[in-house]
């Protein structure tokens, strides 16, 4: 009996339709977490660690390749596109090579194909049909995505198609590309080829690509953010780039949790674009991060990149291979997450920070010209090891809409639909520093993760509603005078200094990294946004 069809999966037959590939090898199409594990470990692609969650290693690259990302140069949305650094274009005759090429390759191989959805909500979804060959990338997407029920899967047909050979090499002299490496998408065709690269975070970050692209034209605003939802049904966002506690603050037991990492936002609320989390785990410690210690410790989970003793016991302090070490596993494996990946409209959104120069205060409440402002600018600390080429030091840096690297469009297109959004209903808006404070990095403290969580669960109950606020003098900010079970010395940023008369410098350095970045977005924001920008003061 051949046990490889015990348990076909449905769908089987339509396995590469829509993918350009005329394949004549196996395909194993929709296959469910066991047998993909099971699989990986026979083509020794990883281990299992003492948990039980598969171990893998992604070699070269371990976090995004930047400047190997292209978008194809196409007439249909050629006047559509923010073009330049972000966005490199590819001719379209190289794409096609491209194309031939990875194509050709992949017809030799035993491949795995997952048929998924990204967008909670059915009005604004789209279908994708992966195409990769190792085992772990499919349980990778699997876990990431949101698994249509069976009975959805024998007629699917994708609307996007990701072709994924992780161990080929393109030629950058015959294709058109930097390196050996590509993430290339084609917007007309509806296609992503990525190449030369194990690093999966890939794969999700080309589809949060393509809903950046798509969903303004629905009137929905698309958001790099985590989400969770309180008792009350409210809703609170968390925008912020690695390393800045999106995961970590949205994972909280009190409160439900809709996703981690990419939602949209529309007039009827907000949905999660994924059905799964992608959680940073360096330095993860249980008592800190209950939900993703207990879900890194399951089987299911991939842990990519992260080093284990001879029992198979994970050491999430050990950054050996990386700093950008990793766990992918499924929304459901936390206890609270939101069964429908989907809440009601946003009353609070929270704007969080690494200030690796330690002058910006932990909390402070904005308006929401404020709010569009700090939005555009993305300012923080980027964490080393969350992209290929970065130091061991984090580097102060600004990322348009928290999420510069994911935008297809113009920031100012964004930045345009959130002040819509925040307009629609009454929004508290808040800019939280998980960074530095009493100096800069090297210098200063970290903020602990208990007090950032204490000031955050202040605002979200309620609890700053009738505190005094005062305005401090070099970003304008308005900051809350007492936090109950935080130090009220906490708050003033320049009185955990040493040194006040460094503080001040410190602070007219980062407000006039502030006023030069804006020069980008100044002239096409509205006049209340131009209004709120950060202006350096004498010191």
């Amino acid at each position: 009996m051949n046990n490889n069809n015990i348990f076909r999966p449905a769908g089987s037959e339509h396995a590469i339709r829509g993918t350009g590939l005329n394949h004549v090898g196996a395909v194993h199409a929709n296959l469910h977490a066991p047998e993909l594990i099971g699989r990986a470990i026979r083509r020794e692609e990883g281990a299992l660690s003492s948990g039980g969650a598969l171990m893998v290693r992604t070699g070269l690259h371990t976090g995004r390749s930047v400047q190997d990302k292209f978008i194809v140069d196409e007439p249909s949305t050629r006047d559509g596109v923010w073009w330049g650094a972000i966005n490199a274009a590819l001719p379209a005759d190289s794409f096609l090579r491209v194309c031939d090429h990875v194509r050709g390759y992949l017809a030799g191989q035993e491949l795995f194909t997952q048929d998924l959805y990204a967008g909670a909500d059915p009005a604004h979804r789209i279908r994708v049909r992966l195409v990769t060959t190792h085992a772990w990338h499919a349980l990778f997407a699997r876990n990431m995505f949101i698994r249509p029920p069976s009975s959805d899967l024998p007629g699917f047909e994708p609307d996007f198609v990701i072709l994924h050979a992780p161990d080929l090499e393109l030629d950058p002299a015959r294709h058109g590309v930097r390196s050996g490496t590509g993430v290339i998408l084609s917007l007309e065709q509806r296609l992503v080829v990525i190449a030369g690269t194990q690093y999966a975070g890939e794969i999700k970050k080309s589809i949060f690509t393509v809903m950046n692209w798509l969903l303004p034209e629905q009137d929905v605003m698309p958001m790099h953010c985590s989400a969770n939802i309180g008792p009350g049904g409210d809703v609170a966002l968390f925008f912020g780039l690695s390393g800045t506690g999106k995961t970590t603050l949205s994972s909280d037991a009190a409160r439900r949790l809709i996703g981690d990492d990419e939602h949209g936002w529309s007039k009827d609320g907000v949905f999660n674009v994924e059905g799964g989390c992608y959680a940073k785990v360096i330095g993860l410690k249980r008592e800190a991060e209950p939900e993703i210690w207990d879900a890194s410790h399951r089987f299911g989970t991939v842990l990519e990149n992260v080093v284990a003793d001879r029992d198979g016991v994970p050491d999430f302090m050990h950054g050996g291979l990386t700093e950008n070490t990793r766990a992918c596993y499924p929304i459901d494996f936390v206890a609270n997450a939101s069964p429908d990946g989907r809440g009601g409209v946003p009353r609070h959104v929270v704007m969080l920070t690494a200030d690796a120069f330690g002058v910006l205060p932990p909390i402070a409440r904005l308006t929401p010209a404020q709010a569009v402002y700090h939005f555009l600018s993305g300012y923080t600390a980027r964490i080393a090891g969350t992209e290929k080429g970065l130091g061991k030091e984090p580097q102060a840096t600004f990322s348009a809409c928290f999420g510069a690297p994911f935008l297809p469009r113009p920031p100012e297109l964004y930045g345009e639909r959130l002040a819509a959004s925040l307009a629609r209903t009454p929004v508290t808006c808040w800019l939280v520093n998980t960074g530095w404070t009493g100096g800069p990095y090297g210098t200063g403290r970290r903020i602990a993760l208990a007090q950032t969580r204490a000031l955050v669960n202040a605002a979200l109950d309620g609890r700053l509603d009738d505190v005094p606020f005062r305005v401090e003098e070099h970003f304008g900010l308005s900051i809350p005078t007492h936090v109950p079970g935080v130090p009220d010395s906490l708050l003033d940023p320049a009185s955990t200094w040493a040194d006040p008369a460094a503080y001040a410098r410190a602070a007219a350095d980062l407000a006039e990294r502030f006023e030069k970045n804006f020069e980008t977005f100044r002239d096409g924001c509205a006049p209340e946004v131009r209004q709120a920008a950060i202006r350096p003061r004498a010191v």
